[in-house]
C-alpha cells in the first residue's frame, strides 16, 4: 500500500473535513469513529488533534479512552500482571464500552455517554458524570486492539509501527504485550482492515494511505 508523508496537524484536519461529509452508517444521530493502535504509537493524541479540527469546524465531539474501561485489577490481574492471555482477552470491559459509550449512540439512543469507568491508579470507580452528546456530535474511542471487537464505528483509524519501532518505543517493563499486539496483527489485521491506516515509525514524520 502507497503511502503519503503527512503532518499530524494536516491529517487531524483532513479526518475532520471528511467527518464532515460522513454519515452515520446505522443513520443514526452521531458519528463513532475509532482510533487504534499500541500505547506506543500514541492513538490518542491524533484522536484529540482530531476533537480540535472539529471544534474548529463547530462540530461537537467526546474523546474517550478504552484505558478508562479497565476491569478492576482482581480479574484483569487473576493470571499475574504479565500474562499476555489475559492482556489480549480480558483486561479490557467491552461489556461496559457497549453499554456506557456505543449503545446510548445507537438510533433513537439517548446520547448520554459515559466517558471512563475505572481508574487502574486507585483501581476504583472513576465516578465521572455523564456527558451528553447532542444529535451530530462524533465520538473518538482511542485504544489498542480495538478491530478485534465488532464495535459499530463508522470510520476507522489504524496508528501503525513495525515490529522494531513498536519494540523501541514501548517501555521495557511494557516489553511483555509485544506479543498481544504480533498476535492482534495476525488475527484482526488492522493495517488491512482500517478505512485510514497512518504509519508512524517515526513520529516526526508520519504517513498515511489518503
Amino acid at each position: 500500500m502507497r503511502l503519503e508523508a503527512i503532518t499530524w496537524d494536516r491529517l487531524a484536519e483532513l479526518l475532520a473535513d471528511r467527518l464532515l461529509e460522513l454519515e452515520p452508517a446505522d443513520a443514526g444521530a452521531w458519528l463513532r469513529v475509532g482510533f487504534d493502535g499500541a500505547p506506543a504509537a500514541r492513538p490518542t493524541d491524533l484522536a484529540e488533534r482530531v476533537a480540535q479540527a472539529l471544534r474548529v469546524r463547530g462540530r461537537p465531539s467526546l474523546v474517550v479512552g478504552a484505558e478508562g474501561f479497565l476491569r478492576p485489577a482482581s480479574l484483569r490481574l487473576e493470571h499475574g500482571r504479565r500474562d499476555v492471555e489475559s492482556y489480549y482477552s480480558g483486561w479490557f470491559d467491552t461489556s461496559a464500552l457497549w453499554r456506557e459509550v456505543f449503545t446510548p449512540l445507537d438510533p433513537g439512543g439517548s446520547g448520554r455517554v459515559l466517558p471512563d469507568l475505572w481508574d487502574p491508579g486507585t483501581d476504583r470507580a472513576t465516578r465521572s458524570p455523564y456527558v451528553q452528546l447532542p444529535p451530530g456530535a462524533v465520538l473518538l474511542l482511542h485504544g489498542p486492539l480495538l478491530l478485534r471487537h465488532w464495535f459499530p464505528f463508522d470510520l476507522t483509524v489504524h496508528v501503525l509501527l513495525s515490529p522494531g519501532a513498536l519494540r523501541r518505543r514501548t517501555p521495557e517493563a511494557d516489553h511483555w504485550m509485544l506479543p498481544a499486539f504480533e498476535r492482534y496483527e495476525a488475527e484482526a489485521d488492522p493495517a488491512g482492515t482500517a478505512d485510514v491506516l497512518v504509519r508512524a515509525d517515526d513520529p516526526r514524520h508520519p504517513a498515511w494511505n489518503g
